[in-house]
């Protein structure tokens, strides 16, 4: 059975955890891409399963108080994520429960970031184990890496430079091909420095 979900033409809907997105709703360059990123995801998956999400366990999960309307009222606001936040003892406990649910070899928790696959800065749930996931720190695609493109995209969504959903659907895709995209194409970087603001 595989574990990658049904993005052809005949698909009408794409779910990140409980968030159900109408294909017919993403624009035409969002729609090629979330095909080519599942795509490369489906063909990459084990050669990048350690960096990568498992898809049934941690697929994202948006907050449902974050819209496109009020994102100049929340996420874009400095600071707003610290307001939301979950409090490390709880991340901590979920790490640890993940960390076997993962089955990974290394269960030293100081090894990984308990990472939200969509940021909090772009409208990720700060608490559903669903958007929460055992991030390796030392890897060739690990949480530093990953901060670059939520810094790209959470600014490039606050300029309006793409959609709160188009950025959610990158992030939980596959956020290496996003980070490809977005924060290294061409041999260029956007934006100037990166922050971290998940």
């Amino acid at each position: 059975m595989s574990q990658c979900p049904d993005l052809s033409l005949r698909a009408h809907q794409y779910q990140i955890g409980t968030m159900k997105i109408q294909i017919a709703d993403l624009s035409k360059p969002a729609k090629v891409n979330l095909f080519l990123a599942t795509l490369a995801l489906c063909l990459s998956f084990p050669t990048l399963a350690s960096d990568l999400p498992n898809p049934s366990l941690t697929p994202g999960a948006i907050n449902p108080a974050i819209t496109q309307q009020n994102i100049h009222q929340t996420v874009c606001i400095k600071g707003y994520t610290k307001t939301i936040r979950p409090p490390a003892n709880y991340t901590n406990k979920l790490k640890k429960r993940q960390l076997r649910e993962y089955g990974c070899d290394d269960l030293n928790p100081k090894h990984y970031e308990e990472d939200h696959l969509i940021p909090l800065s772009i409208g990720g749930n700060p608490r559903d184990p669903q958007n929460l996931w055992p991030e390796p720190r030392n890897s060739e695609w690990n949480a530093a890496k990953k901060d670059g493109l939520e810094f790209t995209l959470y600014r490039m969504v606050c300029r309006n430079e793409i959609s709160l959903k188009d950025a959610q659907v990158a992030m939980a895709a596959n956020w290496i091909e996003a980070w490809k995209r977005y924060v290294h194409s061409n041999g260029k970087r956007h934006g100037h420095r990166f922050g971290h603001v998940d």
